[in-house]
């Protein structure tokens, strides 16, 4: 088995991960926010794996399973568009 030689990153390529990195939480609430258009335009598959896709973002957010839960039964995108605004409030 060859051993994997440690990648050397330039100080430019560090900075550049090291950003990606520490803007994770808004690249994750950007998501949720685009997914809520896509739960209101989107229809048959498209729409159930929109809200797939939802149900995991939240996930990734700390959102309780019983609240997600709740919100797949309900599907309603507007529910969507308040949990996007409560955790926009919570993060500012």
């Amino acid at each position: 088995m060859a051993d994997k030689q440690p990648r050397n990153f330039s100080p430019h390529q560090q900075k550049i991960i090291k950003r990606y990195y520490d803007n994770q939480g808004d690249l994750k609430h950007q998501r949720l926010a685009e997914l809520v258009g896509e739960l209101y335009l989107a229809e048959g598959k498209k729409k159930a794996k929109a809200w797939a896709d939802a149900a995991a973002a939240m996930t990734k957010l700390g959102v309780p399973q019983s609240r997600i839960d709740h919100l797949l039964k309900q599907a309603k995108p507007a529910l969507v568009a308040e949990l996007v605004k409560e955790l926009e409030a919570k993060k500012g």
